[in-house]
């Protein structure tokens, strides 16, 4: 997978005027960018190429094959760009990366070796676009960055990581399998948010899966892990992964939740296995006798890609609050379902401006779907969605 395969899965939020006091630094940042981002491959290697010649410890954190590392860098880049006049959304993105590094053993010397290396790829690829002030700029919002994930690690007083053991491994077809994994202790994650792993197959190949169930007494974990192409750790999962497997599992990040006390109904947009998060929320929510209305479209290409829908489906019997409607892209011969993209079929529904909305699958179909639904009159405050996404 290349970086510009998965550059920004999140489509650029309509213009809105930065608070009072950081609009010119919100501003340079961007225009500086915009020159940088055509060179996006080129930046990341220059970055990682300069923070392992001024921290050569940091070389050790990293697989041999950096090629997905780069793009997860740029993916980062790119949300963290987006979101910098929008601090309520941007810090607990970075408190949450701040903690989820604690597992690579990074120190606070580590983040100014980061910093120097951040600031010397962006100003070699921005030309004339690089000017004092953008230096300030950069080094302003790097500073708020480093700090935020810094405080973060700090205040965190349970484990860098889990230790897991693999309990069960099925093959649902040929390309997907179902992992449960007992944790040694149990991993505080909230139904909806996801966590990296690492395999004994791919040491240092840190990818990010989604919990499929909500967190039970016993501490089971189910992930829902599809094979994609160059997807060195998810083949290897399907292919390779054994039950008495000892996996690492890394702290919980994202912000997929369903508040049951808020009084709002719920639309949930899931393509494929990015359907494992809304599962969870669902699995939760079915514990209580009353619950928020939840929507949930279910896509995929062909019938054999809604692998999960029979389980869900079962659930909406017994739980009036939930339906379930399948969409389908290339496969017109099956009934009861809906046809095209999740984004002409729920934009097909209308704007669902008075939901809050769901959005979990490959980076294609969340910019496709936000997308659409920004058109249609959904409220952007209203959507929520997570970065990392497909690796």
């Amino acid at each position: 997978m290349t970086a510009n395969a998965v550059l920004s899965p999140i489509p650029t939020p309509p213009h809105r005027e930065p608070p009072p006091g950081v609009t010119a630094m919100v501003r340079m940042i961007r225009e500086s960018f915009a020159v940088v981002e055509p060179h996006a491959e080129e930046v990341a290697k220059f970055f990682y190429g300069m923070l392992f010649s001024l921290s050569p410890a940091t070389r050790e954190m990293f697989p041999a094959n950096m090629e997905v590392q780069r793009s997860r860098l740029l993916r980062a880049l790119v949300h963290v760009v987006q979101m910098v006049d929008r601090p309520d959304d941007l810090i607990p993105f970075l408190r949450q990366l701040g903690r989820d590094h604690r597992k690579f053993g990074v120190i606070n010397v580590h983040y100014e070796a980061v910093g120097t290396a951040l600031l010397s790829a962006v100003k070699k690829f921005s030309g004339a676009a690089w000017t004092p002030k953008v230096e300030m700029a950069w080094a302003e919002a790097y500073t708020l960055m480093a700090r935020a994930m810094q405080e973060a690690a700090d205040a965190d007083n349970g484990p860098a990581y889990w230790h897991a053991t693999v309990l069960d491994h099925q093959r649902v077809s040929w390309d997907l399998a179902v992992v449960r994994l007992q944790p040694d202790h149990p991993v505080n994650y909230k139904a909806g948010q996801y966590v990296s792993v690492e395999t004994p197959q791919r040491k240092r190949l840190w990818r990010y899966f989604s919990p499929a169930n909500a967190p039970r007494e016993d501490g089971v974990i189910e992930f829902h892990i599809r094979s994609v192409d160059g997807g060195w750790v998810s083949r290897s999962v399907v292919g390779h992964t054994q039950a008495g497997d000892t996996w690492r599992i890394g702290p919980p990040m994202g912000r997929l939740s369903v508040d049951r006390t808020a009084g709002t109904d719920i639309l949930m947009v899931a393509g494929g296995t990015g359907v494992a998060p809304m599962h969870a929320i669902i699995d939760e929510m079915a514990q209580y006798g009353e619950n928020p209305r939840v929507h949930l479209f279910y896509g995929g290409r062909t019938r054999e890609d809604l692998y999960d829908l029979d389980n869900l489906q079962r659930i909406a019997t017994t739980n009036p609050w939930l339906t379930v409607v399948p969409v389908l892209e290339s496969d017109p011969g099956v009934r009861g379902v809906e046809q095209g993209s999740l984004a002409d079929v729920v934009t097909r529904y209308g704007a669902w401006e008075d939901r809050d909305v769901l959005v979990c699958g490959s980076p294609a179909m969340i910019r496709s779907t936000v997308s659409r639904m920004l058109v249609a009159g959904t409220p952007l405050d209203r959507i929520k969605y997570d970065p990392f996404t497909l690796d």
